[in-house]
């Protein structure tokens, strides 16, 4: 079987690198092309350790579709697919159109949850609505030409299947995988200081102006604290604005970008994993392989992954004070909570290993294509 997987670009994103855990675990009699549009390679390097053969369109602006659809057309006649799988919105639309005029058969992803109601309040005034309504009218009206669609939650299955009003049977769900052997044990570490890490990219929409808020109160109770937020976005400057006025710049750490974050985890007592809204998170996956305690909010994305109480601490969404009450939880009943962690690891080995995600999705990607 040979496929091909359309990406915006080779960011380090998550959908990004859930692409590339899955490649690296299909079975030889799978041939896997990856083709990306736009100019982000953070990944690329690792892509190209796999077996999987990489085409890069170099699409020039945001929305140069028409390019894309040539570019795409000329390269999909000469690799001959039997099955195309589109993430992400742009390269979704291009691979809709391409597919519709090669006839070739086309798999969709939802990867977010785009249409819920946290996202469209973050598309604000007359500007934001110009922008979120042409998305949702082009999404839904060319969302008929995949023949299945791969959600990697269930809530955004469903979410996907009310908003573009396609058949609830097109729809399969596979969570995201983690390769258990690459995520050692976690273990507490030996330091005065507790340490808060979470680990995104920096909008809006993963909370980190709540947790740092509550960071800030939680500070002035248990000084000996500090907060590491790894990744990079438009919202660093908010970020560091909010981090000066609450003086707290030598204890909130923003390092940008880092190569497999994950392992920050070991240097730190908890993760914290406030968003506002997600797709079925592979940061949050790899914190309980791990086994770090995790404190998370309570959008159904993640509650289909961590129990409140029984492997990670729920806390409201959006609600700075619940947030800072789960935090001053974490550290006052720390002994607790690493039971919790280790719980989180039992769940993650049983239900999100990667071996198993991979064959799931290979046995699907084969019975799609009989």
């Amino acid at each position: 079987m040979r496929i091909v997987f359309t990406i915006d670009s080779l960011a380090q994103g998550g959908t990004e690198q859930s692409i590339l855990e899955l490649i690296k675990n299909f079975s030889e009699d799978t041939e896997v092309f990856v083709i990306y549009f736009y100019p982000r390679h953070d990944l690329l390097k690792a892509f190209e350790q796999t077996k999987c053969k990489i085409l890069f369109l170099d699409l020039k602006g945001r929305y140069n579709w028409l390019s894309g659809i040539q570019k795409l057309k000329i390269a999909l006649k000469k690799i001959k697919p039997d099955l195309v799988i589109a993430s992400l919105y742009r390269s979704n639309i291009i691979s809709r159109i391409t597919c519709l005029m090669l006839r070739i058969k086309l798999i969709g992803t939802f990867v977010e949850d785009n249409y819920g109601i946290e996202r469209k309040k973050t598309f604000k005034g007359i500007k934001g609505k110009l922008k979120f309504y042409p998305t949702l009218i082009l999404d839904t009206i060319t969302s008929f030409i995949p023949f299945a669609w791969i959600s990697n939650s269930i809530v955004i299955g469903k979410n996907h299947v009310k908003h573009l009003g396609i058949s609830e049977k097109k729809v399969y769900v596979i969570y995201r995988g983690r390769n258990s052997k690459e995520i050692h044990e976690w273990i507490p570490p030996l330091s005065n200081n507790f340490s808060f890490v979470t680990i995104g990219r920096l909008y809006e929409k993963k909370g980190f102006t709540e947790l740092v808020a509550a960071f800030s109160v939680l500070e002035k109770i248990h000084p000996n604290i500090s907060l590491i937020i790894y990744g990079e976005g438009p919202q660093r400057k908010d970020l560091e604005n909010q981090i000066n006025i609450l003086q707290l710049q030598k204890k909130v750490i923003l390092p940008g970008n880092t190569p497999k974050a994950y392992m920050k985890l070991y240097d730190a007592n908890c993760f914290v994993f406030p968003s506002r809204f997600e797709g079925f998170s592979g940061a949050l996956v790899e914190a309980m392989m791990a086994g770090i305690p995790i404190i998370c909010s309570d959008i159904p994305m993640n509650t289909e992954a961590v129990d409140h109480e029984t492997t990670a601490l729920v806390h409201k969404l959006k609600d700075t004070d619940d947030l800072f009450k789960k935090m001053i939880l974490m550290i006052e009943k720390y002994p607790e909570m690493i039971e919790m962690g280790k719980r989180a690891t039992e769940k993650a080995l049983m239900l999100f290993e990667i071996k198993e995600i991979a064959k799931k999705y290979e046995q699907l990607l084969i019975k799609l294509n009989d």
